[in-house]
Formats: structure tokens, sequence, C-alpha cells
């Protein structure tokens, strides 16, 4: 188990941070980019969590809670040097990524079918859901950078990539639970004329 007893230790002062073991890595460094943009993706989805606490329907913040545990296990997994390896290492595995394709499914399930592609917002929780989105697309982009140097796990990748699949499908899945429309990407002339 972590303890944290003194918050700062003046030893990132010099550019540099540790990873997991004690190694030090310049924090400009693709593996620092890749976990720290996994840890701004939780800090979105704690937004989203405590904005799904008001929610009839706790389903949405059940699901936020566990991939946030589960993201802190990635963000470990991230700063761990490829080389590490020890007995109870925690692993993103084919089990995190099926759950997150089971959600996807049974949230989808009750969904109308879209003919457009969908401008976020229309409640503060779809919002912050496609915040989150995006935030998770750029944490994978940043994960696939740091793997054209280094091994990352498969199944971070596939779970990066289905992570931001379930958060389109709940944030449409919150729009429509709260009886409000969903707003469709009206392209080019099709636009009403503003003045």
């Amino acid at each position: 188990m972590v303890s944290l007893n003194k918050i700062y230790t003046c030893t990132g002062d010099d550019g540099s941070t540790g990873l997991v073991g004690g190694a030090r890595v310049k924090k400009a460094s693709l593996k620092v980019s890749a976990y720290g943009d996994v840890d701004e993706l939780n800090a979105h989805m704690g937004a989203c969590r405590t904005l799904a606490m008001t929610a009839t329907d706790m389903t949405v913040h059940d699901i936020l809670v566990r991939v946030q545990n589960e993201l802190f296990d990635i963000g470990a997994e991230l700063a761990t040097p490829v080389s590490a390896h020890w007995s109870g290492m925690l692993k993103a595995g084919p089990q995190h990524v099926a759950q997150l394709e089971n959600w996807i499914d049974s949230l989808n399930a009750s969904l109308p079918t879209l003919a457009s592609f969908i401008l976020p917002g229309g409640s503060p929780l779809n919002a912050n859901l496609h915040i989150a989105r995006t935030v998770c697309r750029r944490a994978e982009r940043s994960i696939l950078a740091l793997h054209e140097y280094e091994t990352v796990s498969a199944e971070i990748l596939k779970y990066m990539n289905r992570l931001s699949d379930l958060l389109f499908v709940m944030a449409r899945s919150v729009i429509i639970s709260e009886g409000l429309p969903e707003y469709l990407w009206a392209p080019g002339d099709s636009r009403p004329k503003t003045r």
C-alpha cells in the first residue's frame, strides 16, 4: 500500500522525477507524458463521477469509480521501467478490456442509431464525459508515442481505445436518460442561418 507522509520532496527541482522502483527520468520524457495524461484523464473522470452522483441511476457513477481505479493501475504500470517485474504487479489484462466492451454493449443497446456526428454538450455531465473522451484520446496518443520507443502492454493500448468509446456511449446514454436532446452536427450549408 502507498504511504504519503511528505508531499514535497524537492527531488524534482532539477526537472527529473522518480519511476516506480526509484529510477529517475526527465519530467519531459515520453514516459512521464504518457502517465501524466492518464492522470489528467483520471481527474476529468473524477469530475464526471462527481456530477453523476446526483443522477437517479448510479450505474454511470459506479462504472466511473471502477475505471478511475483501473486508470491508477495503468498509470503505475506506465511509470514502471519495462525491465521491472515482481509478484503481484498490477497489469492491465484482457478481462479489463472485456469489461469495457460489456459496458459499451449494454449502454449502447438502448440508444437510437446515429445518423450524424454529435456535438458535445447539453448537460454538465454529458459535456464533461465528452471532455474526458477527448483527454482519453490524447492519453492514448501519448502512450502510442511512448510505444514507439519502448514496449507498452497491448492491453493498455486496447484499454485506452475502448475507454474513449465507452465515454462516448456513456455521454449519449446520460443525455437521453436526462430527457434532453442530442445536438447533431449540421455540416456546411445545412446549418441554420444566424445573424
